[in-house]
């Protein structure tokens, strides 16, 4: 949204595009799908032609569509946004503009004759005070006559889809029912932009060229450069980018042979991604079929194994590439479905079981039904014994710490992660004490770190939340099947427990983004210290909360969109690594605030993921605690601890050991001799 919606209370104002049967209207529908609406028809049947059952038809599909609670107002939207409405949806300014043209008998007039009932559209538009979405056809993405009268509508269209998008916060373009989001952060169609984008396809067309001879390419990938890059430059005048959302520019990625002129060539592709792609895929795309890529690392769980995504250093690749800026493939689809539970079965005879320990029922408290959920993950009874516990810590910076969020500066994430491989953090200390393993992960961190933990490594730093995306598409996507493969790797190498961790910066205000969205619930009630920020720290936290927020919230029922706008690389790796250890069966403890939000959105990406995890404890964050009431989890130790990295969690796990050796090393009233309660005594 633009700065002065972002810095106040003013709901926001979205114009969706999209050519005819798109898909636009839908999707329009469903960023309101949870309010009380007011849908605005501008398309009304004309009694005087029965005979167009289709346009009829079309009708009806549409009022079926909508909710019976939704108010129907069927007739000028200027009118209408005179008066307030929690939320309004006008559906479509195509219909509106046709209406007025024939009011005015204007299709055969000159240019500008509709002006004023632009002006008055646009100023409503502008002065309206509440949630307002306004759909619109795209110009040159439906049938037109080339007639004069098809030319005028074109071009008064065009004229009036720019000042609505000008005065609307946020503007989505809608193509085979896919939206991207075109304002604001990644192409807003500014003059600036427009001019700059010949000198940048130059600079893109170096940094391939110099990508494509760093890896001593053949004349094949140097002509499919050229190929693809000369397509980019005769696109129609004024286009910014693929709107298909497909990336316009190609670089090759790293070899072994040439990997600093490789990864001076990306560095220059993605410098110059925002002016040349109005998509939300990033530039950096490698060329279909060139080879330069090593995407095995990323193909685990994708829905399409042809669109992988390649991250960090491809496998083979000289060590010295690994700090490299990671350049990644067109976006590619990871695939999770709904996860069915722990087996009931066994959790029913770990329930006998218990009845037969030398012990009342239930004397053990949680520790018993920590005992039989154990088990039912294990599908075994008696449970055993966790052999492998196994921490994965995943670091990442955070643009959002910039703005004075936190009370450190974003250099400690580096810091801590080099302090974790060297064994001294918190999480070291007590995952030695509990018999478990540390591992560390970068996947976002804004500077350098060590080869052997920046394999998955998307990108540095995330987007500032509360004024530009977090991730792109490609991003959030990798950032994803990073997060699977990680938990994968940790499971095939006998991981039989998980626990995940965070590092980084400024994390508990994207946490306390996602869990406020999802749960609806204020930001003053969700917002919490962090790492112990002063009032003005507090009030500019909930500042940025409230902004990334309503940013959020069109895409809050979209668990990858909201991950790509409102969280960061860190939380979609988290999150992909949560889904994918329930979707093997592997139990999982949960740390505190930053973990449990990427879990509350893992959990709409696999329904029933929930059911594999624990939470080992309850963070003093305000919003860990509605996070844990969301997923319905009991914390298992509750003594105010904040500091992250796992380190709540590694706290509790001595207590799901003990509740595993008490089902497994008790002995039963049988095997000690002992009597129980109803048996017999003598003389009775």
């Amino acid at each position: 949204m633009s700065h002065t919606a972002q810095t106040t209370d003013r709901p926001l104002r979205t114009l969706v595009l999209g050519g005819a049967r798109s898909g636009k209207s839908a999707f329009a529908e469903q960023l309101v799908a949870s309010e009380a609406v007011r849908y605005i028809a501008t398309a009304i049947a004309d009694p005087a032609d029965p005979a167009d059952t289709d346009f009829a038809e079309r009708l009806a599909a549409h009022r079926a569509r909508r909710p019976a609670d939704w108010t129907i107002v069927e007739g000028d939207p200027v009118a209408a946004l005179a008066d307030t409405a929690p939320a309004t949806l006008i559906d479509d300014l195509g219909t509106w503009l046709t209406a007025r043209l024939d009011a005015r008998a204007a299709w055969e007039s000159p240019r500008g004759t509709v002006t004023p009932d632009l002006d008055a559209l646009v100023s409503a538009v502008a002065g309206y005070e509440g949630r307002l979405i306004v759909v619109s056809p795209e110009v040159g993405l439906g049938v037109i006559p080339a007639t004069v009268s098809g030319r005028l509508f074109r071009d008064e269209l065009g004229t009036l889809n720019q000042r609505i998008a000008a005065v609307c916060d946020e503007v989505f373009l809608v193509v085979a029912g896919q939206a991207v989001r075109i304002k604001p952060d990644r192409a807003s169609a500014s003059a600036a932009a427009l001019s700059d984008a010949a000198a940048t396809t130059t600079t893109v067309a170096v940094a391939a060229a110099a990508a494509a001879h760093a890896t001593s390419a053949s004349g094949e990938v140097l002509d499919a450069a050229a190929s693809t890059l000369g397509s980019a430059e005769t696109a129609a005048p004024g286009a910014v980018g693929d709107v298909s959302g497909t990336a316009t520019v190609a670089a090759v990625g790293e070899s072994a042979a040439g990997v600093g002129a490789a990864a001076t060539a990306a560095d220059l592709v993605a410098e110059g991604e925002q002016a040349v792609s109005g998509a939300e895929t990033p530039v950096a795309a490698v060329l279909a079929g060139s080879g330069a890529l090593d995407g095995s690392g990323a193909a685990a769980g994708v829905a399409d194994s042809a669109d992988t995504v390649a991250v960090g250093v491809a496998a083979g690749a000289d060590s010295a590439s690994a700090n490299e800026k990671p350049v990644l493939t067109k976006p590619a689809r990871i695939s999770f479905g709904t996860v069915p539970g722990p087996d009931a079965v066994v959790r029913a005879v770990a329930e006998a079981r218990q009845l037969q320990l030398t012990k009342p029922g239930g004397a053990l408290g949680r520790l018993e039904k920590l005992a039989n959920w154990v088990a039912a993950c294990q599908g075994e009874c008696p449970p055993r014994q966790f052999e492998r516990a196994r921490v994965v810590v995943f670091a990442g910076d955070h643009g959002v710490a910039q703005h004075g969020v936190s009370a450190y500066p974003s250099e400690v994430t580096g810091q801590m992660v080099a302090n974790f491989l060297h064994g001294g953090a918190a999480v070291n200390v007590l995952a030695r004490l509990a018999d478990a393993t540390v591992r560390v992960e970068d996947i976002a961190v804004a500077g350098d770190t060590a080869p052997e933990i920046s394999r998955h490594k998307v990108r540095k730093s995330s987007g500032s939340i509360d004024r530009e995306d977090a991730l792109s598409e490609a991003e959030v996507q990798a950032a994803l099947t990073a997060g699977a493969t990680i938990a994968d790797e940790e499971i095939d190498s006998g991981a039989d427990l998980l626990i995940a961790g965070d590092m980084g910066i400024g994390n508990t205000t994207p946490a306390t983004v996602l869990i406020a969205a999802i749960t609806d619930t204020e930001p003053v009630i969700a917002v919490g210290r962090g790492t112990g920020v002063d009032d003005a720290g507090w009030i500019r936290k909930t500042a940025a909360i409230r902004d990334a927020m309503w940013r959020a919230r069109p895409v809050v029922k979209d668990p990858v969109a909201l991950l790509r706008t409102a969280s960061g690389a860190d939380f979609a790796a988290m999150a992909g690594f949560l889904a994918r250890a329930a979707a093997r069966r592997t139990p999982v403890i949960l740390d505190g605030v930053v973990v449990t939000a990427a879990a509350l959105v893992a959990d709409q990406l696999s329904p029933g993921a929930r059911a594999w995890w624990v939470a080992g404890h309850r963070s003093s964050e305000p919003s860990h605690t509605i996070a844990l009431q969301r997923l319905d989890l009991e914390p298992l130790v509750d003594m105010g601890m904040r500091l992250g990295e796992g380190s709540g969690a590694v706290t509790a796990l001595p207590l799901l050991r003990a509740a595993v050796a008490t089902l497994a090393e008790m002995a039963t009233f049988a095997e000690a001799g002992v009597s129980t309660a109803d048996a017999e005594t003598p003389g009775a």
